[in-house]
């Protein structure tokens, strides 16, 4: 029985130490967008900036909304630049290298 209570001890501690590995992370760097909002869908909010750009930002399940969103609201959107597809390109060196 000690020997059961000493794996299942461990592996409570391995699955914590695990688990707050992973949640402290390094987050990316995040960045603001203030204005009016120009569309809202259940996919993006489309916010017009201060210079006149109109950004469109995705939003999902997880993303806060405090207050009610409207066309018209004026709202600050905090967001982070998330990498979809990474394809790395050969050198020029190693193009000639294989030819």
């Amino acid at each position: 029985m000690k020997t059961f209570s000493s794996l299942c001890a461990a592996a409570v501690c391995s699955i914590l130490l695990v688990a707050t590995s992973a949640t402290a992370a390094p987050q990316a760097k995040s960045y603001q967008v203030t204005g009016p909002v120009l569309e809202v869908t259940d996919a993006s909010i489309t916010v017009e900036s201060k210079n006149g750009e109109k950004w469109q930002v995705a939003r999902d399940a997880g993303t806060k909304i405090s207050g009610d969103i409207k066309v018209g609201s004026k709202v600050t959107i905090q967001y982070r630049m998330v990498a979809l597809d990474v394809e790395v390109k050969a050198d020029k060196a190693e193009k000639k290298k294989t030819k």
